[in-house]
């Protein structure tokens, strides 16, 4: 093996959080290898974020323009100008840009499936074998794990992949799932004139959520013609011309496609993991700094869905620049920070991620809802706010319907949890995050003075609602 195939890091994985990983120590002086079997820039850029909000934001520009009288706009999406400005956010599938960046932040690229192969050592599937002086950073994601449903391969089923980069709107969608991606793409499919139909095996969708946000989501799924199949299951399917999906209560469903959205598991079946004395097609068990538990000589770490923490793609970049912040550190010999929101600790995945579903409406989450919230045996309260009563949410559009509610911790007076639903929330959940992640005291927040008139006022409201007790 020569000198050219040894380097500080070696990453395995292209996405966003090995992109970050990758870039954190190469800008710390650390001679970096990415290892990439498919495209770089990974499921958020070419098959998840990206492309689906691409879908999703025509419809909401529409919606939000038909609120506001004076304004004229068609009944209908033009369903191939969304699909074409699609096709632009992601790159029309091509990696270039990405591997132009890789070289410019001067990190080496290898195109190939990397596996470990033992300490410190990276064999690449028909190319080089790398060796890292300080560190392997696996960052290969997750991929969807779908159910044993008799007949289910033979129905050709979606996954997200096929979700987002489809090319024609099927007549008849049925999509099989109650997190975000079934929601979303509900939305974005229907919008473009897709008949929709969404099977939930219990009662709710957006089960990690606030109750109140998957009901306000589902009500507004259903005004756009989606129908929902509460509390239903697939026992079996097939495909004979178009997709048959037969439930639990004797009914059935025909469709031209079908979309599995429920749920993920990681992608280490093929990764080498037991060459290093751990379990294939398990989650890496990881410590703060994304180090991976059971490996000796401290060298191993696990970025981003593959540990399990937070399945959000910004939170893996987030992992990605802790992780190579402890990796640089290490590296200097230095002992890294990995005390509670620590330089070196990735604090805020327990702290409970943000989230924005991309639906119409909005439902944007951060921190812990008051169900966990108590769970963790915090004593806590909810204060709600109806968002439609603020002067800022009445102008955004008439007749706009949403709610707010932060989680109060009671015993230290700072929020720990807050949701908004409503149109064009989204916008809201960064000062919801920095609240939380702050650990602001509620008596702070007061001079935390809302611009009038803002949706953003609504945490007036919330506040005396606390202070009233309401």
């Amino acid at each position: 093996m020569g000198a050219a195939d040894e380097y500080d890091v070696v990453v395995v994985g292209g996405g966003p959080t090995g992109e970050n990983l990758a870039d954190r120590t190469a800008a710390a002086g650390l001679r970096t290898a990415l290892v990439e079997a498919q495209l770089v820039g990974g499921e958020c850029s070419y098959w998840a974020c990206m492309p689906s909000k691409a879908l999703l934001r025509p419809q909401a520009a529409a919606a939000h323009a038909r609120a506001v009288p004076g304004t004229e706009v068609g009944a209908a999406l033009d369903a191939a100008a969304v699909l074409e400005r699609r096709d632009a956010f992601a790159d029309h599938w091509k990696d270039d840009d990405q591997v132009a960046w890789l070289r410019g932040a001067g990190i080496e690229l290898f195109r190939g499936h990397g596996r470990l192969a033992g300490e410190r050592t990276v064999r690449i599937e028909g190319g080089p074998t790398l060796t890292a002086r300080h560190a392997v950073a696996l960052c290969t994601g997750s991929v969807p794990d779908l159910p044993d449903v008799p007949g289910l391969a033979e129905a050709r089923p979606w996954t997200n992949r096929e979700a987002t980069g489809a090319r024609q709107v099927p007549r008849r969608l049925a999509i099989v799932g109650g997190g975000v991606v079934a929601a979303e793409m509900a939305a974005a499919w229907r919008s473009l004139g897709s008949e929709v139909v969404l099977v939930l095996r219990g009662g709710h969708l957006l089960g990690r959520m606030e109750p109140f946000a998957g009901e306000l989501v589902a009500d507004g799924l259903t005004a756009a013609g989606v129908e929902i199949r509460r509390h239903s299951e697939v026992v079996s399917a097939g495909r004979s011309g178009h997709v048959v999906l037969n439930l639990d209560d004797g009914s059935v469903i025909e469709a031209d496609e079908v979309l599995y959205a429920t749920g993920r598991r990681p992608h280490t079946g093929d990764l080498g993991l037991e060459t290093v004395g751990l379990e294939p097609g398990g989650w890496p068990e990881v410590g703060e700094d994304c180090l991976v538990a059971g490996v000796p000589g401290g060298w191993l770490y696990a970025a981003g869905d593959l540990n399990h923490r937070a399945l959000l793609t910004h939170q893996g970049k987030y992992q990605a620049r802790i992780a190579g912040s402890a990796i640089a550190a290490r590296a200097r010999g230095e002992q890294p920070d990995t005390a509670r929101w620590g330089v070196h600790a990735a604090s805020a995945d327990p702290a409970g991620p943000p989230q924005v579903v991309f639906t119409e409406p909005e439902a944007a989450s951060v921190g812990l809802t008051l169900a966990a919230a108590e769970r963790a045996g915090l004593r806590v309260r909810a204060v709600d706010h109806d968002l439609g009563a603020v002067a800022g949410a009445k102008l955004y559009a008439d007749g706009y319907t949403g709610r707010a509610r932060l989680v109060v911790d009671l015993d230290r007076e700072v929020v720990v949890g807050a949701t908004f639903v409503g149109p064009g929330v989204a916008e809201l959940l960064h000062a919801a995050t920095v609240a939380v992640v702050g650990e602001v005291p509620i008596p702070r927040l007061w001079h935390a003075v809302p611009a009038f008139p803002t949706v953003s006022e609504v945490w007036l409201r919330l506040l005396e609602a606390y202070r009233d007790g309401r």
